[in-house]
């Protein structure tokens, strides 16, 4: 979880500069991928540990 929260909070940094900054459009993309690939890497984590908790 704490790596997913590092990629988030730096995904949203990198997107905050790359809008506000005048000629940082590649900053804003690589910012936006980032989040895209943060979120794979949730919902992958999040398939890879359902099915092993037993039922209680």
């Amino acid at each position: 979880m704490v790596l997913f929260l590092t990629l988030f909070i730096a995904g949203i940094a990198l997107v905050a500069i790359g809008a506000a900054v005048d000629g940082m459009l590649y900053m804003l993309s690589v910012g936006v991928l980032l989040l895209i690939a943060d979120l794979l890497y949730l919902a992958a984590r999040s398939m890879w540990r359902s099915p092993r908790r037993p039922a209680r």
